[in-house]
C-alpha cells in the first residue's frame, strides 16, 4: 500500500508551488504571491522545511553552458541480484560525480542511470574505467539523447488540493 501523501493546506501548497519554480524569492514576495503576511509566510517555509518536504534549495546550473553536451542514459545488468552485488553497485556509482541519477529498475535492466559529460571520449572512459569494473556487471547500453523536449525538477502538486 502507497504511503499517503503528505496533509498540506492550500496556502502551504501555493507556497511550496511558487519555491519550486524559484527558491531565492523574497519572503515578502512570496507572501505577497501566496496572500500571506511575512511572518505566516515564514513559519509555513520553516515548517516546510522542518518536515523534510523542502530537503534543500539548490542552484540549477546549465549543462551546456558548463560544456556538458552529452546527456546519456544507461541500462546496467547486473549477473545476479543478490543483496550483495546491489550493494556494490550502488556504493560504486553512487560517488560518480557524471551520474545525475540512478535508480534501481524493475524490467529488462537492473539499474538506469543519467550520466552527463562532456563528450563522447569522456563518456568512453566512464564506461571502461570505471562502470565495467564493478563487480558484478553483466551488460551495458547507452542511450543518447539527442535534444531535451522537457525538464523540470518541480514536482506535481495537484493531487494534493483534492
Amino acid at each position: 500500500m502507497p504511503a499517503r501523501p503528505v496533509d498540506l493546506d492550500p496556502a502551504s501548497i501555493r507556497i511550496l508551488e511558487h519555491l519550486q519554480k524559484d527558491s531565492e524569492i523574497g519572503i515578502g514576495d512570496l507572501a505577497e504571491a501566496v496572500g500571506l503576511s511575512t511572518s505566516p509566510c515564514w513559519r509555513r517555509v520553516a515548517d516546510l522545511k522542518a518536515r523534510g518536504i523542502i530537503r534543500r534549495c539548490v542552484a540549477v546550473a546549465d549543462p551546456q553552458a558548463l560544456g556538458l553536451h552529452v546527456n546519456v542514459f544507461v541500462h546496467v545488468s547486473l549477473e545476479k541480484q543478490t543483496q550483495a552485488a546491489l550493494q556494490a553497485f550502488s556504493d560504486a556509482i553512487r560517488h560518480r560525480p557524471e551520474v545525475m541519477e540512478c535508480y534501481l529498475m524493475s524490467g529488462e535492466a537492473d539499474y538506469m542511470l543519467r550520466v552527463v559529460v562532456e563528450d563522447l571520449a569522456e563518456y568512453q572512459r566512464l564506461i571502461v574505467d570505471h562502470l565495467t569494473r564493478i563487480p558484478g556487471v553483466a551488460k551495458i547500453r547507452s542511450s543518447f539523447a539527442l535534444d531535451q523536449v522537457k525538464y523540470t525538477t518541480a514536482l506535481p502538486l495537484d493531487h494534493l488540493k483534492g
